[in-house]
């Protein structure tokens, strides 16, 4: 966490955020740029349809990244942690939000204005190129959900993108490996493109199966990591990060 004044304490940012890709310098200025501010559980950071004032910087938050459609319909499409930038891309463009960021628990975030944060990005190439970098990963995402809907039936696409969540915020228990974040089916559909009475019929699939555990509303455990990867037409070198969980 950072301190008070905004330095850092010496925690590791996780791997992949726009925090850990930063060198030192930019890292330490970055965190010094903003207002420190927490909010509850269940708070709206950003709203879609909102004009961009600010960007956020999550501290320590698990935040919920999510769109509604002109029908109604709304679906998850991001989960964001502790290191993330969210809110950058009205910043960037002045185009309004596209979406809602939602807080999962109590927040620490720093609220960076927009100006304040676009001349960082001119001062500090490095944080730039990291910023580009994210964007690109957040594109090969979104586009792997898609071929993942393309090429696969439910319970394999759900299988894929269980396996991608645990890649990022998994952690081992004694049953195997928890997703590490609350979700309900109705938005592990959103990420796949699927209702939530099929998101039920895939989870039964893979419970059946003896795959994965559903032990809470919001909590999925995968029993079986390898074999559930194997069920995905995936492998631990085809998802290097998974491969910790299958030694």
């Amino acid at each position: 966490m950072p301190r008070a004044d905004g330095t850092e304490s010496g925690r590791p940012w996780p791997s992949g955020t726009f925090l850990s890709r930063l060198p030192r310098e930019s890292r330490t200025r970055l965190l010094r740029l903003g207002q420190l501010r927490s909010f509850p559980a269940q708070h709206t950071l950003v709203r879609q349809g909102d004009p961009g004032g600010s960007v956020w910087l999550l501290l320590d938050a698990l935040v919920k990244v999510s769109a509604r459609v002109e029908n109604g319909s709304q679906a998850l499409l991001a989960l964001r942690v502790g290191g993330d930038l969210v809110g950058e891309m009205a910043v960037l463009d002045g185009a309004p939000r596209s979406a809602t960021v939602t807080g999962c628990g109590r927040m620490t975030v720093s609220q960076i204005r927009g100006a304040a944060f676009v001349r960082f990005l001119q001062e500090h190439p490095p944080a730039a190129m990291a910023l580009s970098q994210m964007a690109v990963e957040r594109l090969r995402w979104s586009n792997q959900r898609r071929l993942d809907f393309a090429g696969y039936e439910t319970s394999r696409c759900l299988a894929r993108v269980l396996l991608a969540l645990a890649e990022r915020h998994g952690r081992p228990v004694a049953r195997g490996l928890d997703l590490g974040v609350p979700i309900t089916q109705a938005e592990l559909g959103g990420l796949i493109g699927a209702k939530e009475n099929t998101v039920h019929r895939a989870l039964r699939e893979l419970t059946d199966l003896g795959l994965v555990g559903t032990p809470g509303r919001r909590r999925v455990i995968i029993e079986d990591p390898a074999r559930l990867a194997a069920y995905a037409d995936l492998t631990p070198a085809a998802a290097p990060t998974l491969s910790r969980h299958l030694s």
